[in-house]
């Protein structure tokens, strides 16, 4: 009786990495079924590209999530390698072995992610500890690191990352929030001093931070997603995998630059966007949703969009990011299609989205404060009794 009650609770159990509240809307942890999502894509992307082999049965291939949180991504690679060279490594305490001190690599964001990390991989917060399933450490952090990093303030803000030092110089007794990853001139020394020798990394895989708050007006705050993905892409892995907010569909704060660089960017092969945040991240308010992609150094060309919205038909299409004569992305397919008959009546011709200048509208429009007035006069404020 007792076995069969045991048995009837195991089963029951859910993954503890869902039952965990986010940090907050800067630091979300990303639920295990959207991780395994992501890595499905890696690994056809990874079959595409080396005549349909598996990525999960090569046991030389390194990932790295540069920015770990609950440790879900470097989990389900490990779990994923740990069916898949089964025939390469009989032995499972060998092969176990192997992949979590050869092959999977983290960088923590702050010191309770990285124990949360190091427990979800190693089922130990000391990767050398007795209860590791990992057995020839040197170190209790074993590839997952993290050491407190400090800011570098001038006048006022982080010059890495354009923190508040009003805001998070605070003192020992709290975290500082200034990532490693981006606090460096030169991330290839960097993560040869965390690891240990030239480390080169196929894979770069992960969930960033995705702002930090400032000194503004109100709830302002500073992206600093684009500065993870920029990084990572100095790194020079084969394949780049992020999610990420989509708001740099359109720019904003400090993204003009970034997101000309990701649309002209051939090498940038998917991106999977999520209308609404909430439905890849329960209970998160992020405005204007998220989207992750994937970045194939080896291998550019058009880039397949896909568009999640609830329980809508998904759309996909396989298109270059910037068309002929536009400088924004189209997030939607069917948009796309649209603009491209209007051309047509325009022009006479379907192949080009370019308008004559007289007939572009922002030509028929004036920006804010064109004429140096200000915008601010609301009408005269009507108090009760006076005439109108």
């Amino acid at each position: 009786m007792s076995s069969q009650v045991s048995f009837s609770i195991r089963g029951r159990n859910p993954d503890v990495l869902t039952c965990i509240a986010n940090l907050s809307n800067d630091e979300v942890f990303t639920p295990p079924e959207f991780a395994g999502r992501m890595l499905d894509t890696l690994a056809c992307a990874w079959a595409t590209a080396h005549n349909g082999a598996n990525i999960w049965a090569d046991s030389s291939v390194r990932f790295l999530d540069p920015f770990t949180k609950s440790g879900v991504f470097l989990r389900e690679i490990t779990s994923r390698l740990t069916k898949g060279l089964a025939t390469e490594i009989p032995n499972l305490e060998e092969r176990v072995n192997h992949i979590l001190t050869r092959q999977v690599f983290g960088i923590g964001i702050t010191h309770l992610t990285s124990l949360l990390a190091r427990r979800s991989l190693y089922c130990s917060k000391h990767a050398k500890g007795e209860h590791s399933i990992a057995k020839s450490f040197s170190s209790d952090q074993g590839n997952i690191w993290f050491e407190r990093t400090e800011h570098t303030w001038g006048d006022g803000k982080c010059t890495y990352c354009g923190a508040s030092q009003k805001a998070l110089d605070r003192g020992e007794g709290l975290e500082t929030h200034a990532y490693a990853f981006i606090h460096t001139e030169d991330i290839k020394t960097r993560v040869a001093e965390l690891f240990g020798g030239n480390m080169q990394f196929d894979v770069i895989i992960g969930n960033p931070p995705y702002q930090l708050n400032t000194d503004g007006f109100g709830t302002q705050a500073r992206p600093i997603y684009q500065q993870f993905v920029q990084q990572a892409k100095t790194l020079d892995p084969r394949f780049l995998c992020m999610i990420i907010p989509a708001r740099w569909f359109s720019g904003g704060m400090g993204l003009d630059e970034f997101r000309e660089s990701m649309l002209n960017d051939a090498r940038l092969r998917s991106i999977d966007d999520f209308l609404t945040a909430s439905d890849v991240f329960p209970g998160v308010g992020l405005k204007g949703g998220v989207c992750y992609f994937l970045w194939n150094r080896d291998h550019p060309g058009l880039c397949e969009v896909t568009t999640h919205f609830k329980d809508w038909p998904i759309s996909t299409a396989s298109r270059p990011l910037l068309e002929n004569g536009a400088d924004v992305f189209i997030r939607f397919n069917e948009g796309l299609s649209i603009l491209k008959k209007v051309m047509a009546v325009e022009t006479g011709s379907s192949e080009s989205l370019e308008l004559p200048e007289a007939k572009k509208f922002m030509k028929l429009v004036s920006s804010i404060g064109s004429f140096g007035l200000e915008s601010t006069f609301r009408g005269k404020e009507v108090r009760s009794g006076d005439d109108l």
